[in-house]
């Protein structure tokens, strides 16, 4: 697999803008600066793959900033978005030399990357590593059973409404706050790749974001950018509580 030329880190680790979400979120400074040793950065542009899935990986990788979508591809070609990389998501499996899912850049994607091996090495010396990689394995996991539960039990409204709810979350979260009150946030997916995403008709898509719109749910900024001028009045629209479960 053809890769970008490394490119050199413009950041120590104590100003990187996900020091405190990322997988060295608990690392001490003595443990930072034998990660600063053995870390590089690699570039993305909209639209190129960063792996393809079957692919060997020879390095781990935080999602320092941009987005890339996660694609499963059937043996008929017929393929799938299964998920989102977000700003200080982990890509690759510690002990795993294959990538399970192609990665694609959507925006320009910023990588902080590891070598395999010696960040492995690392990950027995350092338990906070290992601590701190199991915590965000099972967030992954329970934010794959909360898409199970959107794409096989709600409403469309409910899916748009719940998407729009999960990128306020997490644009707060990197900010090291709650979500609450008026916000305004950036939509990492076109409507195109929305529809792909929830399981959705484009059309179905804009129909449910122009009725949230016209009920001041929310309101448009630009091609992607939406105020939410009540969060709870979002939470409320997605079927979940304010927590972001499911409201029976």
């Amino acid at each position: 697999m053809k890769v970008p030329a490394d490119t050199k880190a413009s950041t120590t680790c104590d100003e990187c803008p996900i020091r405190y979400r990322a997988v060295c979120a608990r690392c001490e400074a003595d443990e930072l600066s034998r990660l600063e040793e053995i870390k590089f950065y690699r570039s993305f542009e909209p639209g190129q793959p960063i792996v393809w899935g079957g692919d060997r990986m020879d390095f781990v990788a935080s999602v320092v900033s941009g987005v890339a979508t996660l694609t499963q591809t059937l043996e008929d070609g017929r393929t799938q978005m299964v998920g989102l990389l977000l700003p200080s998501d982990f890509l690759g499996r510690p002990g795993r030399d294959r990538a399970a899912y192609d990665a694609v850049a959507i925006s320009r994607v910023v990588l902080c990357c590891f070598r395999r091996k010696p960040f492995d090495d690392m990950m027995t010396a350092m338990p906070h590593l290992s601590q701190r990689l199991l915590e965000m394995t099972l967030d992954e996991l329970d934010a794959a059973r909360e898409w199970m539960l959107l794409l096989g039990r709600k409403t469309a409204r409910e899916k748009i409404a719940s998407f729009i709810a999960i990128v306020a979350r997490r644009e707060a979260s990197l900010q090291e706050s709650k979500p609450g009150g008026q916000m305004t946030i950036e939509l990492p997916l076109t409507r195109e790749a929305m529809a792909d995403y929830l399981g959705l008709t484009l059309e179905t898509v804009s129909r449910q974001i122009s009725a949230l719109k016209r009920e001041g749910v929310i309101e448009l900024q630009g091609k992607r950018g939406v105020l939410l001028p009540d969060f709870e009045r979002l939470v409320g629209e997605s079927g979940d509580d304010s927590d972001g479960g499911w409201i029976a």
